[in-house]
This record gives C-alpha cells, sequence and structure tokens, in this order.
C-alpha cells in the first residue's frame, strides 16, 4: 500500500513539473510575440482613408486593397498549404465562385458584394468540402495535378454558362459614391477580411485541430496512427481554406465591376498564392502576410521602372529566386530557425 501511494506522489509531482513547464514555456512566448505590432498597423491601416480629406490618394488606397486581398487568400490557402503540406494551385475556382455568386446577387438584386460576402464564402467552402473529399484521396504530385484540372474544367464551364455571361462575363452596377470615395467601402471590406483571416488563422494553429494538421503534414501515416481523423481533418482545412478566399473574390468582383473568368479563373492568382506563403514561409502566420506584401510590391516596382512586358516578370522571378537560395524556409521562417527573427514578425 505504501508502494502505491509513494507512485501516485511521485507521478503527481511529475505532473506538477511537466505543467509549470509548461506554463513558463507559454510565458516566454508571449513575451517573445509582437501581438501589439499587427494590431498597431491594422490601427493605422484604418485611418488611411482619411487622406481622401487633404487630396487624390486613389492609387495608395488600391495598392493597400489589393495587397489585403492577397493577405487574406495566402493566409487562408496556408490553412490547406501551409499547416496541412497539401499544395493547391486550384484556389482560384473559389475565388471565382465567391465572385461570381455574390456578383450575380449584385446584378440581378442589387444587394452589395459587401452584405453576401460571407455567403459567397460559405458557398465556396461548400464546394471545398464536396471537392476535397474527392481529390484529397491523393497526395504530392497527384494532388497539384488534380487541383490543376479543377481549374481547367471551371474555366471551361464558366466561359460556356450562359447565365453568368459566359467568357464575355457580366457588368456589375457601380455604386453611387464620387470618385474620391468609391474605393473606401471595398477598402474596409478587404481589410476586414484580410484581418480575420490571419485570426482565424492564428487560432487554428493554436488549437488542436491545427495541432492535428500540422501532424499530417509531418508523417501522415504516422498522424493517422496516432488516432487522427486524416480524411475528416484534410477536407475541413481544405473548406476554411476556400471559405476566406471566396469572401475575398465576393467583394473583389463588385470593386472591378465586372465578372469575367479570366480575371478569376487564370492559375497565376493560385500561384501567387502558392509563392507569397513559400516566400514569407510557408506554415507560420506572419510569412503569407509578408509574403503577399513583398511580391506586390516588387510586381508594382518593376511594372514602374520595366513597364508592362516579361522584364517585370523576370526581374520579380530574379528577386524571388535570390530570396529563397538565402531564405529557402521563407523570409520567417528562415529567420526563425536561425533565431534571428525580429520581434514584430514574431505572430506565431
Amino acid at each position: 500500500m505504501m508502494s502505491v501511494s509513494l507512485q501516485q506522489s511521485s507521478a503527481s509531482a511529475v505532473l506538477e513539473a511537466r505543467r509549470a513547464h509548461n506554463d513558463k514555456l507559454a510565458r516566454k512566448a508571449d513575451q517573445a510575440r509582437a501581438v501589439w505590432f499587427p494590431l498597431t498597423l491594422l490601427a493605422l491601416l484604418s485611418l488611411l482613408p482619411l487622406l481622401q480629406l487633404s487630396g487624390n490618394y486613389n492609387y495608395v488606397l488600391h495598392i493597400v486593397l489589393f495587397t489585403a486581398s492577397y493577405v487574406a487568400m495566402a493566409s487562408s490557402w496556408n490553412i490547406l498549404g501551409g499547416f496541412t503540406g497539401y499544395v493547391s494551385l486550384g484556389h482560384a475556382v473559389f475565388f471565382a465562385i465567391g465572385g461570381y455568386f455574390s456578383g450575380m446577387i449584385l446584378a440581378r438584386f442589387g444587394i452589395s458584394t459587401i452584405v453576401t460576402a460571407p455567403v459567397a464564402g460559405l458557398v465556396a467552402a461548400i464546394a471545398g468540402y464536396l471537392i476535397g473529399r474527392i481529390t484529397l484521396n491523393v497526395r504530392g504530385p497527384s494532388f497539384i495535378i488534380s487541383s490543376i484540372a479543377l481549374l481547367m474544367i471551371a474555366r471551361i464551364l464558366f466561359d460556356n454558362w450562359a447565365f453568368i455571361g459566359g467568357a464575355n462575363g457580366v457588368t456589375l452596377p457601380v455604386n453611387s459614391l464620387s470618385a474620391q470615395w468609391a474605393k473606401v467601402p471595398y477598402y474596409y471590406a478587404m481589410l476586414a477580411i484580410a484581418a480575420v483571416t490571419v485570426w482565424v488563422s492564428y487560432r487554428i494553429k493554436h488549437s488542436k485541430f491545427g495541432l492535428g494538421l500540422r501532424a499530417i503534414s509531418k508523417d501522415e501515416v504516422k498522424a493517422e496512427s496516432a488516432g487522427i481523423d486524416t480524411r475528416f481533418y484534410k477536407v475541413l482545412a481544405f473548406a476554411l481554406s476556400a471559405f476566406f478566399v471566396g469572401m475575398t473574390g465576393a467583394v473583389w468582383g463588385e470593386y472591378l465591376t465586372y465578372l469575367r473568368p479570366n480575371i478569376f479563373l487564370i492559375i497565376l492568382v493560385s500561384a501567387n498564392l502558392v509563392l507569397m506563403c513559400i516566400l514569407g514561409g510557408k506554415g507560420t502566420i506572419a510569412g503569407p502576410v509578408i509574403g503577399a506584401i513583398l511580391i506586390v510590391a516588387l510586381n508594382e516596382l518593376f511594372v514602374a521602372t520595366m513597364g508592362a512586358s516579361e522584364l517585370n516578370i523576370l526581374g520579380t522571378g530574379l528577386v524571388m529566386a535570390l530570396g529563397l537560395i538565402f531564405f529557402p524556409l521563407g523570409l520567417v521562417g528562415t529567420l526563425a530557425r536561425r533565431g534571428k527573427l525580429p520581434r514584430v514578425l514574431n505572430w506565431d
């Protein structure tokens, strides 16, 4: 009886020591994490439209809005490609589903896409769930090929669907605001979508669900052996990843004032999401944000200096190649691995 009591006491001591150690690690992580920086950045960006009171800063608003759209989509793609390890080149399909769903409601009934964007995201998520149940039966290169095939099938379908205008697309009504303020509603909508996507991405990563996704990324067979329902986890990650891309597409369609398959259903959109996550740091929280900012900035810089030709694509490609040579895990991932990540970029 005494030996049993001693064993129980010893086990309790070990558990208490482990709990104290975990609490210490959590406090250390909280001290290293710069939560104030993204919140401050969001607050400053929220005040940016006030510049319109002193002049015309439509170009600045457009660039921030455009970057925010890619931040939302790259962070959303990161749930599947970064946490789960399944690289999809077909996410432009969900971009189109969101854009066309809300865009057609706007064209037929006059309801703004800003109002219907969450429903468009839900429709995209349902499509992602159904598609994921089929395509996620394969892994690696086979999954990448299936995602490209999905994009090609969707392009043919949308090009020949008369109800949504086919290849000619649909013209959407323009809002009644003056040119000075016309971009502002879409600016705030896209900024809100980006902020929520990054926050949800953070919450997923630090949840039991996120732990399961990362286990699948490391070794799916071992994860399944450990009792993780890998099929359900993967399909749910696919649906969540599609949700925010669909919301972004909804707002983007009204912002452009027209819908066309060659705007949404191009592989460049999906490829940009992959490149942003890889350049910034796949599987991190700040990585897709940094990657989106860098690629949009590089594209704007090279288009301004080299014109809209193949030269700007070459310049962007060279910078990215050099970046990945020196930062193989992406900017955030490599700096974190080397212990040199600035505190303002530590959002994990």
